[in-house]
């Protein structure tokens, strides 16, 4: 099974329509997926215009099914939204024991259901972000063509090790993903030699840049993904390319005679 947290201590990177597009990028392939903003703004249900009457909330704190409260958005994927209530939700499970493990508690029944998880967090270091990457154990990182966003990669990786040594845990990033790369600025290039740099000194590798696309602007406008709004754009192809790299990287295996 396929679980991802994507994350990054620094906003605007692209993250969650990294989330989306490589939900649906594996939702198309095949596998059932499930996607869950952990991220208290509910970027996701606002990008894709969705109000459901249960949220991310609900399914931990008042333990409802789980098909109770996820949103089938496309063939394959499932959505659980965030919303305000994320944040109410964070502070009451501070006081809570094991904590950091709540995700894993949460969503152990229902992992059958599913072939890939991907959960999007917010841009700073939470308890919920704790306990996205104890549960996904793999972390992909959308790093735009900006230094602070370098920096942003470097603190979730820290992040990361912190929290996978203080609870025995495995937790390895997946991959540095370049988002909103535009060759012909003269600082892309620079950049993107700091995402080498920074993977080669953690031993994590540089997924296929994605490129900028109005599409992405089109598609956020229609509160629609990409794949809806235009299945040839160039930032579409390039997700699908980082979403196969990714898969084998994971060791994903189709099985036989599974989803047709």
């Amino acid at each position: 099974m396929i679980r991802l947290m994507i994350g990054n201590q620094k906003g605007g990177v692209g993250k969650t329509t990294t989330a989306i597009s490589l939900a649906r990028c594996f939702a198309g392939r095949g596998l059932r997926t499930l996607l869950i903003d952990a991220d208290p703004q509910g970027s996701i249900a606002v990008t894709l215009r969705q109000r459901p009457e249960r949220y991310l909330a609900d399914f931990i704190l008042s333990q409802l099914p789980l098909e109770d409260c996820v949103t089938g958005v496309a063939p394959d994927m499932d959505l659980l939204c965030g919303n305000r209530e994320t944040s109410a939700m964070e502070q009451r499970l501070l006081a809570s024991y094991g904590r950091e493990y709540v995700f894993q508690k949460a969503f152990k029944p229902y992992l059958g259901r599913y072939d890939a998880i991907i959960v999007d967090v917010a841009p700073s270091i939470s308890l919920l972000q704790a306990c996205a990457m104890v549960f996904c154990e793999q972390i992909v990182i959308p790093v735009s063509t900006d230094t602070l966003s370098v920096s942003g990669a470097g603190a979730t990786i820290l992040s990361a090790k912190t929290i996978a040594e203080s609870l025995n845990c495995p937790i390895a990033v997946a991959g540095l993903l370049p988002t909103i790369v535009n060759r012909s600025y003269g600082l892309t290039g620079v950049v993107l030699q700091m995402m080498e740099q920074l993977g080669a000194a953690y031993s994590i590798p540089v997924l296929p840049e994605i490129r900028t696309d109005q599409a992405v602007a089109r598609a956020a406008r229609a509160h629609q993904m990409l794949a809806d709004v235009d299945p040839r754009s160039k930032a579409l192809q390039d997700y699908e390319a980082a979403a196969t790299v990714l898969l084998k990287s994971l060791g994903w295996k189709k099985q036989k005679g599974k989803h047709g």
